[in-house]
């Protein structure tokens, strides 16, 4: 199981890291909000820890945007003690407040009870909410229909499918083989080049200037990004 933790206090959350470590968990340390934004939404993660002061992007607005996007269980822990402190982290999307300084015993077994009870509901996976918001994009999961600047724009199944699936792992870099294994189910020695063609043709549909992507980037010599 993997853990994120988003923390500038770097004592802090290496102390954290070893607990969790010791727990058999691997863990992924952030110290910028804006930063561990962009890798919760990686779906990477079963559980996030965050602190509330951060730099780049505040907990409470890191909370709300990761709730936004996906169930996945969200403990705040911080130095701030008033109630509405944890009304206003809780009421953010974050399913346990925890107050600095804290027991490391009791944070494991706080995430151990998280992760359990999430297991239960989700089979261990964060579940993606039915729309995916990103800039001017909005993909509809489950009407399946994609929408820019509020037109709908047509997608074909498989354009679909791939748009939705990087749209779903925003800023990470997939090859030509992993796309085609996952969107066409096939192995990868199969016809790749199918998948710069549906690139190009996704790209025509949701890019001002498909020639210039500001969506869907390539990174040369080693695939393609959805870029939030």
């Amino acid at each position: 199981m993997n853990i994120l933790i988003i923390e500038d206090e770097p004592a802090i959350a290496e102390l954290q890291k070893d607990y969790f470590e010791l727990n058999g968990y691997d863990v992924t340390i952030s110290t910028r909000g804006d930063e561990g934004l962009k890798e919760a939404l990686t779906g990477a993660y079963g559980l996030i820890i965050v602190d509330l002061m951060l730099p780049g992007l505040n907990g409470y607005d890191l909370c709300r945007q990761i709730r936004e996007a996906m169930d996945v269980p969200i403990l705040i822990v911080s130095a701030k003690k008033e109630e509405i402190d944890k009304i206003r982290g809780l009421g953010a999307g974050a399913d346990d407040f925890i107050t600095k300084p804290f027991s490391p015993s009791e944070l494991v077994a706080r995430v151990k009870a998280h992760l359990a009870r999430y297991e239960r509901l989700t089979g261990g996976k964060a579940i993606p909410k039915d729309e995916i918001s990103i800039r001017d994009l909005l993909v509809d999961t489950a009407a399946r229909r994609v929408y820019m600047n509020g037109q709908e724009r047509m997608f074909t199944a498989k354009e679909y499918d791939l748009l939705h699936f990087l749209a779903q792992h925003p800023n990470r870099v997939f090859s030509k083989e992993d796309l085609f294994e996952r969107i066409w189910g096939l192995e990868s020695f199969g016809d790749i080049a199918t998948v710069a063609v549906h690139i190009r043709r996704v790209r025509e549909k949701i890019e001002a200037e498909p020639s210039n992507p500001q969506y869907i980037e390539t990174v040369w010599g080693a695939g393609y990004r959805l870029s939030v």
